[in-house]
């Protein structure tokens, strides 16, 4: 047993396991991800525990900016700092908290209010903060108002206001504007720079995020890839594609998200990558790409896993060797079981939200 360092601890409805023992955490995880792709030799990789996360979305609740409670979403935990946040995110969740006092916020319940959401992120090199508010609310303007005076002091970078219909549930939007810097965030990744923006996804623990790239781009160098191609499904704003696309002859990045191949597309200029390509496509559509072989592949599909489309595909153009990188432990098990031409060769564990039950998994398939 561990003694937690949140205050909210049991009462929070995010963290759930700071009473475990870090170490029996990793156990637990290991030994979940053991039984669910039938593998036993897993590589463990962990860092801190505590202080790790580079995004937190804060509700508006009755005392200023809080979390949900546990078991019950449409009540507030308020929180002044979260243990399991950067630093420097911690400093801007306090900012915010002293200047939007006694806001009014939203219920959930009666699906009226005004404030929502402060979603707070800090990448390394950047920062930002956007303010998500009720878009059928009548006191818009004084909201906005109170948001621009806010950015004349903030330490943030950018800072946006996003607007979301009352019936939902969301933090992020296509319907936002920009009051402070801009909407894209900056940051680097295994040495190299990258775009994303401040609505869309990027890993939430930088440290490990690293570390899964860095392991990714150690089997790949394991491979003679010069004359060989690289597929980067689900690639998102083109992290994995671009950070290994240089190990090969040519590299294509796909992703059904148009704003994510969009940053992924700057990305390439970033990085001078003549031979690099991203692709808006459905995962399901992939045989409409002329892909050329020998083809190595990494795959990053949502908790959903791969279409069963695209798995009947990959079977047919049997790629070398595949990454499959999962965020759904249960998922990856079934999903991996449907490949008929590949065997697991290694397998890592990546604990990328510690004090939480989920777990990041990387799978080697080679062609059998």
């Amino acid at each position: 047993m561990a003694e937690p360092l949140c205050p909210y601890f049991g009462t929070c409805g995010g963290c759930s396991f700071q009473h475990v023992d870090y170490e029996k955490q990793l156990e637990i995880k290991k030994e979940k991800l053991t039984k669910a792709i039938d593998f036993s030799e897993i590589q463990i990789f962990s860092n801190n525990s505590y202080n790790y996360r580079n995004r937190m979305d804060f509700v508006f609740g009755p005392q200023g900016l809080s979390l949900r409670k546990k078991q019950k979403w449409y009540e507030f935990v308020n929180v002044e700092n979260c243990v399991i946040s950067e630093e420097k995110l911690n400093i801007l969740l306090k900012e915010v908290r002293n200047h939007f006092k006694n806001v009014e916020y939203f219920d959930p319940k009666k699906q009226t209010g005004l404030f929502r959401y402060a979603v707070i992120r800090t990448p390394k090199n950047d920062s930002s903060i956007s303010f998500v508010l009720n878009e059928d609310s009548s006191r818009l303007t004084e909201a906005v108002d109170k948001i621009k005076e806010y950015a004349k002091i903030s330490s943030a970078n950018n800072i946006l206001v996003t607007y979301v219909h009352s019936k939902t549930d969301e933090s992020v939007s296509s319907n936002f504007f920009v009051v402070k810097g801009k909407e894209m965030l900056e940051t680097d990744l295994g040495g190299k720079p990258f775009l994303f923006h401040v609505q869309g996804f990027f890993q939430n623990n930088t440290v490990m995020a690293e570390k899964m790239q860095e392991y990714c781009n150690q089997i790949l160098k394991k491979y003679n890839t010069t004359n060989a191609h690289l597929l980067d499904l689900y690639g998102g704003v083109g992290t994995f594609g671009i950070i290994n696309a240089s190990l090969f002859k040519t590299a294509v990045i796909v992703e059904n998200s148009e704003q994510s191949i969009s940053c992924a597309k700057l990305n390439i200029e970033k990085n001078n990558l003549t031979k690099t390509t991203a692709i808006v496509l459905e995962d399901k559509q992939l045989k409409k790409l002329d892909l050329k072989t020998p083809l190595f592949m990494i795959a990053d599909p949502p908790r959903s896993g791969m279409h069963p489309k695209t798995i009947e595909h990959i079977n047919s153009i049997k790629p070398e060797v595949m990454i499959y990188i999962s965020c759904n432990i249960e998922q990856l098990g079934k999903d991996l079981k449907k490949f008929k031409h590949h065997t697991i060769k290694s397998a890592a564990m990546f604990d990328l939200f510690p004090h939480t039950p989920h777990i990041e998994g990387i799978v080697e398939l080679v062609k059998a």
